[in-house]
């Protein structure tokens, strides 16, 4: 891992600060993670286990009525906005 990290990042890119190549390490570390296939997930990687899982037992998971809410909030307020200009 360590390698595939250096190979990738320190040493394909260029950083003006240590904060800039810390925030793309963590994008790295994050997205490398999330694709790769894992033996407990029987080969699958994490987001490929949960769309599995969500197809098959939808009850597992609950909806979040205020992540609706939100878009449809800012809908309103958009429309609003183009009334009044």
């Amino acid at each position: 891992m360590n390698r595939t990290i250096k190979d990738e990042t320190v040493k394909r890119y260029h950083y003006d600060s240590h904060k800039q190549h810390s925030a793309h390490l963590a994008d790295f570390v994050s997205a490398y993670n999330f694709g790769r296939c894992l033996k407990t997930l029987r080969g699958l990687t994490p987001y490929e286990a949960i769309c599995k899982t969500w197809s098959a037992e939808p009850g597992r998971f609950r909806s979040n009525r205020l992540h609706k809410a939100g878009i449809k909030h800012l809908a309103i307020q958009r429309q609003a906005k183009a009334q009044h200009a």
